[in-house]
C-alpha cells in the first residue's frame, strides 16, 4: 500500500539500496559494517552500539573505516553532488553561500585539528546554492590546522566553477573577513559579514571603508562599501542596541543588500542543522572515522533534500527504517519498530 501525500515507497527503497551500494568497503565483513553505520545514521545512534547489533566489533567497523574511509568517502561525495547536479539540471548561474561548521570532541587532542576552547574540534566547510527551497551541497573540503581562509574559500570556488557554474553572488559570514578573502572574491558580486570590532564602527553607516590589516601592504589593502545596522537587544534591566556590518560591492539600496544576504545565507544555517540531525556518535577519535560519518549524514540529507516538500526530515529517516527490516535489523527492532511506527502515525496525523 502508497500512503497518500507521501513518496512512493519504491522510491524510498531505491535509497536504502543506493546507500549500501555507496559504502562499498572491502573485505569480509562489508555487508555488516556498512549497515552499522547507515543504522547509526538512521536511528541517530552509536556505531559502537549498532555494531553489536549486526554481529560485528567495533573495533572491526574502525578498521574497515580507518583503512578504506577516504576512498569511500570521496564516493559519498560525488553522490551528493550528482543529487545536487540533477535537481539543478539547466541551471548555469547560481548564488553561492559559503560557510564551515564544527563538530566538538571533548578528549584527548588530536594532531591535524583545529582546536577550541574547551576541547578539539573537526572543521567541514562547505558550498551549497539554495533553488527551489532545496539548499544543495555543491563543494566540500576538510579543514585542517595551517590551512588559511582564503585557501578555503579558493579550493571550493574552483569545485564550483569547474562544475560549469557562473557564480552570480557569493555570500560569507564574519569567519572569512580577512583581507586575502576580499582580495579573492572582489572578482565576483560578493557580501561578506563584518565583525563590527574590526572596522569599529558603531553608529547606522553606507559609504566607502578600506581596510587596516597590519599585515598587509598599504597596496594590499581592500577597499570596500561597508554597511552598518543596529538591531535592539532586550536585556534583563535595560534595552541596548547590538550593532551588525556587511561588506559588499553590490550597488543596490542597503535594505535590498541586507534582504539579499539573509536570503542567501539563512537557509545554510538550518541545512547544517538537518545534517547534525543525521549525524551518529563514535568514541572514535581518528580524522577518517569522523569524516567519513559527517560526509554520510551530509549524503542522507541530500536525499532527503529529492522528497523535501513531500515529507519532512523526521518522516524521511522514519520512512527508512520502516521499509527496511530486512537490510536494517537490529536485535531489538522489534520493539523499536513499534514505538516508530507509533511516533510516524502521530506525525500523520498533524498533517
Amino acid at each position: 500500500m502508497v500512503t497518500p501525500g507521501l513518496p512512493h515507497q519504491n522510491n524510498i527503497q531505491q535509497i536504502g539500496y543506493k546507500l549500501l551500494s555507496m559504502l562499498n568497503f572491502q573485505g569480509e565483513k562489508v555487508e555488516e559494517v556498512a549497515k552499522t553505520l547507515i543504522s547509526a545514521c538512521l536511528w541517530n545512534d552509536s556505531v559502537e552500539n549498532k555494531s553489536r547489533a549486526y554481529d560485528v566489533s567495533p573495533q572491526t567497523v574502525r578498521n574497515y573505516v580507518e583503512k578504506q574511509g577516504m576512498e569511500v568517502t570521496e564516493k559519498l561525495l560525488e553522490r551528493a553532488r550528482k543529487i545536487s547536479l540533477e535537481i539543478l539540471k539547466g541551471v548555469n548561474e547560481i548564488d553561492l553561500s559559503i560557510d564551515w561548521t564544527t563538530k566538538t570532541w571533548y578528549g584527548k587532542p588530536v594532531k591535524g585539528l583545529g582546536s577550541s576552547e574547551k576541547g578539539n574540534s573537526w572543521n567541514y566547510a562547505t558550498a551549497t546554492t539554495k533553488y527551489k527551497g532545496k539548499v544543495l551541497l555543491l563543494a566540500f573540503i576538510l579543514q585542517v590546522n595551517g590551512m588559511t581562509k582564503d585557501e578555503i574559500v579558493k579550493v571550493l570556488v574552483e569545485q564550483v566553477m569547474a562544475m560549469g557554474f557562473k557564480i552570480r553572488l557569493i555570500t560569507l559570514d564574519a569567519g572569512f573577513y580577512t583581507v586575502d578573502v576580499l582580495n579573492f572574491i572582489s572578482q565576483f558580486k560578493y557580501i561578506i559579514a563584518v565583525p563590527v570590532g574590526d572596522v569599529k564602527v558603531y553608529e547606522e553607516f553606507d559609504g566607502d571603508y578600506t581596510t587596516n590589516s597590519k599585515r598587509h601592504r598599504r597596496d594590499e589593502q581592500v577597499k570596500f562599501r561597508l554597511l552598518v545596522y543596529s538591531k535592539e537587544k532586550v536585556g534583563r534591566k535595560k534595552k541596548s542596541l547590538v550593532y551588525f556590518a556587511r561588506a559588499t560591492n553590490l550597488d543596490l539600496s542597503k535594505r535590498e543588500v541586507l534582504d539579499l544576504y539573509n536570503k542567501v545565507r539563512g537557509p545554510i544555517e538550518t541545512s547544517y542543522r538537518n545534517i547534525k540531525a543525521f549525524l551518529p556518535f563514535t568514541s572514535s577519535t581518528k580524522f577518517v572515522f569522523r569524516t567519513l560519518i559527517f560526509v554520510l549524514a551530509l549524503v542522507l540529507y541530500s536525499l532527503y533534500t529529492i522528497f523535501k516538500g513531500e515529507v519532512g526530515r523526521e518522516e524521511f529517516r522514519l520512512l527508512l527504517i520502516l521499509l527496511f527490516p530486512d537490510l536494517f535489523n537490529p536485535e531489538n527492532f522489534t520493539f523499536n519498530v513499534i514505538e516508530t511506527l507509533i511516533y510516524t502515525i502521530d506525525l500523520f496525523l498533524r498533517r
